[in-house]
């Protein structure tokens, strides 16, 4: 009995220290336990990142070699520095800079000395990196770009900071990750997986081969590449029609929700913040404190919408029964706001919806405005069911599209002007701003397209997104193919599309139709202000146009901002137009619209606040 029980007491010893040392080989030793194994060196292999390709096949963003000189501290020994930096073509206090920066994160593990060396230069370091102990060079996949626009959509790929480094372990320090637009949205997509190889070490420090005979190494695996809804060619006539003007535009195929054109101007090639000058490139850009390249007004840019808003003004009205589209309005040029008029430019007279919106008479839609809150036992009542119905075409929130930044724009509630006012303290006349898209309504860009598509979808749209493909697997993303309705019935958008149809033909677009393509739109004049020297200054009115096309089944909606542009069909709707022809028919035949915008720039006119000129305010339509 007792030679059972001790053989038994032996077996199970035996067992523990077999299943003691096999986690301890097997599973204790993976990924970062091996790499805090001072006898053990771990070497990276980063993939290829994933290609970037639009909505036809067409290649935007790909990948070139570049390599860095990796730096182990604690392998450094004695060497002729300035003969070193002349290889490397690095000033000695920086080479001392960047030493001491990579013995702090750590004396054991390789650190990024020198980012992102030519092929050239890599070709005549490579042979002379023997001499230099403790320094190694490390290929990496850097982006290539197949165009020279849509930076801010497609973002840029950047090192790691501090910040990155403890939010996610994946990474090391001076690994790379997509820091804006779709690099940073699809990070993980696109990046792959890195491999890595441990190399055993002796006492001396030296190799002496594979960890485990390799055992624990692994291959990297290849980001995947995906297509994104962006037109190119689109893209890229826009931003050369932007060039000398501040703004944005965005274009949307109303039955998917996909984004044709995501452009902000000023912008920037995206291959300035590639390889060892990004830095200083980036630097500049981002100090540019007029032309802002690095800010994206197609999603930050929260600006009055203008007349473009008198749309679903008409909307909520015919949906709460407060007018029909044969109700009439007289406009004495202008409306008042208590003593103090406000202008109109429509020519005065009487004005049902059709007319009041192809004249975009601004007392018509005042007058609307007022009849929607006559509907309402009180003003607070008016206000709740009017800011339902407006934030059910996505304004006054984000809209969820799949892009790293953007802002909510502005619906103002009851609450907002109780507030300001107090409670029960005001009416629909403090607010009358509101029924032209001044006041205190506010929307970007990308909310004005979205606003578009909806009204060209009769009622619904579908969350704003980029992402098409991975893989060249179409994608099915519950949040991007569910459609999104409004709050006002079909049967209410025949007649103010009607209205914004008249806009081309004989309104305030008239001038700007294409030919052979049937337009809706809609003009936007939007009053624009700033403090210079403390005192409140009207600038240059911003130019403002909304537009789908073809009427029946459209294809594309759009919406174009420009800063100090004037009225909305000056900038905004040259621009709007030129783009849908483009979109739907390759090519360009209002040549005369085209010459127009390519030559014309607004340049003297951001520069006013600076140089005292005088600002333009209501100059007439070209």
């Amino acid at each position: 009995m007792n030679k059972f029980l001790l053989s038994a007491f032996i077996i199970i010893i035996g067992i523990t220290f077999i299943g003691r040392l096999s986690y301890l080989q097997v599973f204790n030793n993976v990924g970062e336990k091996v790499s805090e194994d001072v006898a053990v060196k771990a070497i990276y292999d980063y993939p290829e990142r994933g290609y970037i390709y639009d909505r036809n096949g067409e290649l935007l963003v790909a990948n070139q070699p570049a390599y860095d000189v990796m730096v182990i501290p604690k392998d450094v020994k004695p060497l002729d520095t300035l003969e070193f930096c002349i290889l490397l073509g690095l000033e000695k206090e920086q080479f001392i800079k960047n030493l001491n920066k990579a013995k702090i994160y750590s004396p054991r593990l390789p650190s990024v000395l020198v980012h992102q060396l030519s092929k050239e230069d890599y070709a005549r370091l490579q042979e002379k990196m023997r001499k230099y102990d403790g320094f190694y060079i490390q290929k990496r996949s850097l982006r290539y770009y197949a165009t020279n626009s849509g930076a801010n959509v497609l973002g840029y790929i950047s090192e790691v900071n501090e910040r990155d480094l403890a939010n996610n372990p994946y990474y090391k320090q001076g690994e790379l990750l997509g820091k804006t637009g779709i690099e940073k949205e699809y990070e993980n997509i696109l990046r792959g997986k890195k491999g890595v190889k441990y190399i055993q070490k002796d006492r001396f420090n030296r190799d002496i081969g594979p960890y485990k005979n390799g055992a624990l190494d692994t291959l990297p695996e290849q980001g995947k590449e995906i297509h994104v809804t962006l037109d190119k060619k689109l893209q890229e006539y826009g931003e050369l029609l932007m060039q000398g003007k501040h703004g944005g535009i965005v274009a949307i195929e109303p039955n998917s929700g996909e984004i044709l054109a995501l452009i902000s101007g000023p912008t920037y090639d995206p291959a300035l913040l590639v390889g060892r000058e990004r830095s200083k490139n980036y630097t500049k850009l981002y100090y540019d404190s007029i032309s802002k390249p690095t800010y994206d007004r197609s999603l930050l840019a929260e600006t009055s919408p203008g007349s473009p808003f008198k749309i679903l003004n008409a909307l909520v009205a015919l949906q709460e029964g407060a007018i029909t589209p044969d109700t009439k309005i007289m406009c004495y040029h202008g409306f008042y706001v208590g003593s103090t008029k406000r202008g109109c430019h429509c020519g005065g007279g009487m004005r049902d919806m059709t007319s009041g919106i192809y004249n975009s008479c601004n007392a018509y839609f005042a007058g609307t405005f007022r009849k929607i809150y006559e509907q309402f036992p009180t003003t607070d009542a008016g206000m709740d069911v009017w800011e339902k119905h407006m934030k059910s075409f996505g304004l006054g929130d984000f809209l969820g599209y799949d892009l790293p930044t953007g802002k909510r724009g502005r619906i103002p509630s009851k609450e907002y002007y109780d507030k300001w006012y107090g409670d029960n303290r005001w009416s629909s006349s403090y607010i009358i701003s509101n029924s032209i898209g001044q006041g205190e309504v506010s929307a970007t860009p990308i909310q004005l397209a979205n606003m578009t598509a909806a009204i060209a979808n009769k009622g619904f749209y579908y969350t704003p997104h980029v992402l098409k493909k991975i893989d060249h697997e179409d994608i099915s993303i519950p949040e991007f193919i569910k459609a999104k309705h409004t709050t006002i019935d079909k049967k209410y958008f025949d007649p103010v599309i009607n209205g914004m149809a008249m806009v081309y033909k004989q309104g305030t677009a008239s001038r700007l139709q294409i030919p052979d393509i049937e337009i809706a739109g809609k003009t936007g004049t939007v009053e624009n202000f700033t403090r210079i020297d403390g005192v409140k200054t009207q600038l240059t009115d911003h130019s403002v146009f909304i537009a789908f096309a073809p009427v029946e089944n459209p294809k594309i909606a759009i919406a174009v901002y420009i800063e100090h542009g004037y009225f909305g069909s000056r900038y905004a709707g040259h621009i709007a137009s030129l783009l849908i022809e483009k979109y739907l028919k390759g090519e360009i035949t209002r040549t005369d619209l085209e010459k127009r915008m390519l030559e014309k720039n607004l340049e003297a006119e951001y520069a006013k606040p600076h140089s005292g000129q005088p600002f333009i305010i209501n100059e007439r339509v070209w």
